[in-house]
């Protein structure tokens, strides 16, 4: 907290002093009723008061005038705001893995259900692009605040084999690069007129990286590797692991319309390796991703929970300082004592 005017509390000297006469007022009574002893009989008369409810009333008012001291030098907090609305870019893992049934109808159809809520939730004018990532990363959709689009790409996903984390990272540091100038791409360091060394600790760009995976990286880039480029460039990641615990049977049926081309005639609609798959979500992994960066890690075993992550998602990324006076809590706050202060004394010494 600060103050606006703080000359003023020069005032609180005053009070001090106040309490001074105060207590010399009490001395100065103790004496007059020495001197005029008579009055002692009148005194065991009255009911005796204890000593909390003879200065209490007085503690009150000064404390009275103290708040409205500080209301005059104008204080002020500081609070935390939206800075900005951010470019978020969703990294959709869509891994072969994502066709496991353990989750119905299984995993992409309801990431994909997910991640149409959470663009639908958005405030007109929010960028967000889209990634794809299974053996290679790929921009689906650059940012764009055109909702239309943007559930047109999340209802085209089908998937691929294998799974790169950390290309999905990259891919999605370049898609922010083209849309804030000041984040350096990764694979042009020939960008002069881009700052390319780390921002300083604990400095975020107001884009994030939303990365949803159910399973472990196995091809491209380490994962961490990729996300120190993204801590170099003050970008957080938010990292959800998706899928139950036993895993399920891979079946890309639905997502190809009773045609899979990846699962060859002779099995079928079924994949040749679908006995079960089992959860194997690099967590430590994912979870050391968001910390670094400062993003969050996520869990989520169902649909109603992987609903739940998207929600309690941020919808701002970055804040900003402001100042707001709040002399008028102090103002209130010392009428309100004020007020306490001659209420009791009425209450407990009234005029005869």
């Amino acid at each position: 907290m600060g103050l606006l005017w703080p000359g003023f509390l020069l005032l609180i000297g005053l009070i001090p002093l106040i309490v001074a006469w105060y207590l010399w007022m009490l001395r100065r009574r103790r004496r007059f009723a020495v001197r005029y002893s008579s009055l002692a009989l009148v005194r065991e008369a009255l009911p005796r008061q204890s000593q909390w409810k003879r200065h209490l009333p007085f503690a009150f008012f000064m404390l009275a005038l103290l708040s409205l001291v500080i209301a005059l030098g104008r204080p002020v907090a500081t609070i935390k705001v939206p800075a900005g609305q951010a470019t978020i870019i969703l990294a959709m893992d869509v891994s072969r893995s994502m066709c496991s049934t353990d989750i119905q109808p299984n995993r992409l159809e309801v990431a994909k259900e997910a991640a149409l809520s959470y663009v639908n939730r958005q405030e007109l004018g929010t960028q967000i692009g889209i990634i794809t990532f299974a053996g290679f990363a790929a921009i689906i959709q650059p940012p764009t605040s055109d909702q239309e689009v943007l559930q047109d790409a999340i209802v085209g996903l089908t998937t691929g084999r294998r799974t790169a984390i950390g290309s999905a990272i990259i891919a999605s540091l370049e898609a922010i690069a083209e849309i804030n100038p000041s984040v350096a791409p990764v694979n042009n360091p020939d960008a002069t007129d881009i700052p390319t060394t780390p921002v300083p600790e604990g400095y975020y760009a107001p884009d994030v990286i939303v990365l949803l995976t159910d399973g472990a990286s196995n091809s491209g880039i380490y994962p961490l590797d990729a996300a120190q480029e993204a801590v170099d460039r003050g970008i957080r990641i938010y990292t959800i692991g998706f899928g139950t615990e036993n895993g399920g049977i891979m079946d890309c049926y639905l997502q190809f319309g009773g045609s899979d081309p990846f699962g060859g005639g002779q099995f079928g609609n079924r994949d040749p390796f679908s006995g079960g798959f089992r959860r194997g979500i690099d967590e430590p992994t994912l979870m050391q991703i968001a910390d670094m960066t400062g993003g969050k890690y996520y869990a989520a075993s169902s649909a109603s929970e992987l609903q739940k992550v998207f929600e309690d998602l941020p919808t701002y990324f970055v804040t900003g300082d402001e100042f707001t006076e709040i002399s008028v809590v102090f103002t209130a706050l010392g009428a309100l004592l004020a007020a306490l202060a001659i209420g009791l004394s009425m209450l407990w010494h009234p005029l005869p």
